[in-house]
């Protein structure tokens, strides 16, 4: 039987050996290219990498050290901790592993394009026992190797309908609905958004656009900003559009940073808030609760969420069962903003 047939099932099911095979080289080689590169021509690592790739190997870093097949680690990764966007959920789901006797491995995956890759497959040579992801929006590399490693996996911060695993997350694109009818709600009919431009934030930023398109509103302004975005990003957005903003005009943030650098440049260019830029921002932080103003935002529950994705997780390893999908509601904190 050819060796790539045998791709499918648990880490088990590729060996060093079948690798060696494949490249036409000797295990120990294939074990050089993976610890001592620098010993390897560049032609034979080439080799061996693509016989790595095609078959799917992942390399197990631990082999031999352990007395059981439980690492007792649980891999957590999350674009960034900068923001307590994730920072939240991320410490209460450590804080109930921790509790339970498990170890959490942290990994920042950022916001570039094929960095969750590596991340995901060099974390998966630690025998990590399950997984915490951000967004169930993957590559089908990285979804081939969730399938094939045999560990549970939640994703949180999303609403898909198709988890890898298990899921528990919101509805970005009926936040941003909610955002728009709660802004139509009190009569507003011109808006703008200015919001970072990853995956989720774009979604936001649909579902608000549908919504007050839908009901007769007025885009006049928006700008798309780097991911992540911050409070500089905001007050300069906000001085790159004040010149669109008629009177009456509500603006959604992409999260509390921007509206507080929006907030902030609106005042310094006498721009009244909110009368006549109404802000809302996203993820109900500390900084916009006591900012002055204090800014209306929409807060979602990340402790719940990261509580319920460790419950959700520690069931699975105990041989249970778990809610494939959970929705965390999220609701709008009015301020003097709006």
């Amino acid at each position: 039987m050819h060796v790539a047939a045998r791709r499918r099932g648990p880490f088990a099911s590729v060996k060093i050996t079948d690798v060696a095979t494949e490249a036409g080289v000797a295990p120990m080689t294939v074990s050089r290219v993976l610890n001592t590169p620098e010993r390897v021509s560049e032609t034979t690592a080439a080799r061996v990498r693509e016989a790595i790739e095609k078959l799917g190997y992942v390399p197990n870093m631990i082999a031999g050290g352990l007395s059981s097949r439980r690492s007792r680690m649980i891999a957590a990764i999350v674009p960034t901790i900068a923001s307590p966007m994730f920072s939240e959920p991320v410490q209460s789901f450590t804080d109930a592993m921790h509790r339970a006797g498990y170890h959490v491995l942290l990994g920042l995956s950022g916001y570039t394009p094929g960095t969750e890759d590596g991340l995901i497959r060099a974390v998966l040579t630690r025998r990590p026992d399950g997984l915490l992801l951000t967004g169930a929006a993957h590559s089908p590399e990285v979804k081939r190797l969730l399938r094939d490693a045999g560990v549970p996996v939640v994703e949180i911060w999303d609403a898909s309908d198709t988890p890898t695993d298990m899921l528990v997350g919101f509805d970005h694109a009926e936040i941003g609905a909610k955002v728009a009818d709660f802004f139509l709600a009190r009569g507003h009919r011109r808006f703008a958004v200015l919001t970072a431009g990853d995956p989720r934030a774009r979604l936001r930023r649909r579902g608000f656009i549908d919504r007050i398109e839908a009901r007769g509103g007025v885009l006049v302004a928006e700008r798309i900003l780097p991911a992540p975005s911050g409070i500089r990003d905001g007050r300069t957005a906000l001085q790159a559009i004040a010149d669109q903003i008629p009177p009456r005009t509500a603006l959604f943030c992409g999260s509390d940073l921007v509206a507080f650098g929006a907030v902030t440049q609106a005042r310094a260019l006498g721009i009244a808030v909110p009368e006549t830029l109404a802000v809302c921002g996203f993820g109900d932080f500390e900084l916009a609760q006591a900012s002055e103003p204090p800014i209306t935002s929409v807060g979602v529950d990340g402790t719940a969420m990261g509580r319920q994705a460790a419950e959700n997780l520690l069931a699975r390893l105990a041989g249970g069962s778990a809610p494939r999908r959970i929705l965390i509601p999220a609701g709008i904190r009015e301020r003097a903003t709006t």
